[in-house]
């Protein structure tokens, strides 16, 4: 339907049905999209945020990770829970208080209630998944390593991360995904146009006297290209990481 959209006129998609062909191939409303200074704006917001928060969730979600598989302190399972159950509460109940929070600190109507939010959310599931993974990896690797007289982060570093980059680039993909494609935080913590991510911005985009459903399929579209191409580049190593386990040997 948002095919179909994209590459119809205005009057023809309220005048006719959604799945019904168009009469003549369209193509005013990419051209519309792609022309929009506010559009180009809206990407370079996107990128703004799921960038540095997808690298620093990943990031600290592979450090608590090892640190939980390979280096474990009393009590480090009950905080691996308490980490882990992050992710089963819904992210509204926190609404209010990150808006006070952030509005106090002067940060609202900027980028970076969003990146700080989406960095701290992704953190759960990135050192579970991590942890998991770490914790396949042969305790004999690590002693010998260290053996040969290596620190825990040149073992990390050197040894355990470049076997997990089927892990990581799950984590990348998701990750990316999930913040590109947000909504909800920019609603919240941005005001103004120039501030907003591409998802606020599909909304925004109105015509004269209606809804312009056509440049709204159009960008939706072009909006789903960075995700698209994230994981053509990760396909090997999702593939991977995702049958991961499913064989023994």
């Amino acid at each position: 339907g948002v095919l179909l959209s994209s590459v119809k006129t205005t009057r023809e998609i309220s005048m006719g049905d959604l799945w019904a062909m168009p009469t003549s191939l369209f193509l005013g409303n990419f051209t519309e999209v792609l022309g929009n200074p506010a559009v180009h704006t809206y990407f370079l917001n996107t990128l703004l945020v799921t960038l540095p928060a997808t690298a620093v969730s990943i990031t600290l979600g592979a450090l608590a990770g090892y640190v939980f598989a390979k280096l474990p302190f009393p009590g480090s399972n009950t905080l691996f829970l308490v980490i882990v159950a992050g992710m089963f509460f819904p992210p509204q109940v926190i609404l209010v208080p990150l808006f006070r929070m952030f509005n106090g600190l002067g940060l609202i109507d900027t980028l970076w209630p969003v990146i700080i939010v989406h960095s701290a959310l992704g953190i759960p599931i990135c050192a579970l998944m991590m942890r998991n993974f770490f914790a396949t990896v042969p305790n004999a690797l690590r002693e010998a390593a260290i053996m040969e007289g290596a620190n825990e982060w040149q073992v990390l570093s050197r040894i355990i991360l470049p076997l997990s980059l089927p892990a990581l680039a799950v984590l990348a993909t998701l990750q990316f995904t999930w913040i590109w494609n947000d909504f909800l935080w920019p609603l919240i913590f941005t005001q103004s146009d120039d501030k907003r991510t591409i998802m606020i911005g599909i909304v925004n985009l109105k015509g004269q006297y209606s809804v312009a459903w056509g440049v709204q399929g159009a960008l939706s579209l072009v909006a789903s290209l960075p995700t698209l191409l994230v994981f053509l580049f990760f396909q090997r190593f999702f593939i991977k990481g995702m049958t991961m386990g499913a064989v023994k040997g």
